[in-house]
């Protein structure tokens, strides 16, 4: 299982990004996925899951302002997140489990400069 994310980068306050996880290896219909966040010194985070019947789920953090899709087609979930905060600052990683077992992507930067 590969898990590729990208679309990071540097925004200022009040932005706008869409990250995109593309996945490779797995049966990806029939799997959940979710993007988490990491920031300097803090424990890695849930920000947002969707179900393989499209169900999704959110840190409170984040709701209203981060929309997590999925497209079966290509083989790849999305991160939509808009009104970005400074407190948004942290590397994402895609992730899934197949069988117990967690695949995470290699994590994309994102900065949201106050």
């Amino acid at each position: 299982v590969q898990l590729q994310a990208s679309g990071g980068g540097l925004v200022q306050a009040g932005g706008s990004l869409r990250l995109s996880c593309a996945a490779s290896g797995m049966i990806f219909s029939t799997n959940a996925l979710g993007w988490y966040r990491q920031a300097p010194g803090k424990q890695r985070e849930l920000v947002a899951q969707i179900g393989s019947s499209r169900r999704t789920n959110y840190a409170d953090s984040v709701k209203g302002r981060f929309t997590i899709s999925r497209d079966n087609v290509k083989n790849t979930v999305y991160l939509q997140m808009n009104s970005l905060k400074p407190d948004d600052t942290a590397v994402y990683y895609c992730n899934t489990v197949i069988s117990a077992m967690p695949y995470w992507g290699k994590g994309t930067q994102v900065t949201v400069s106050s």
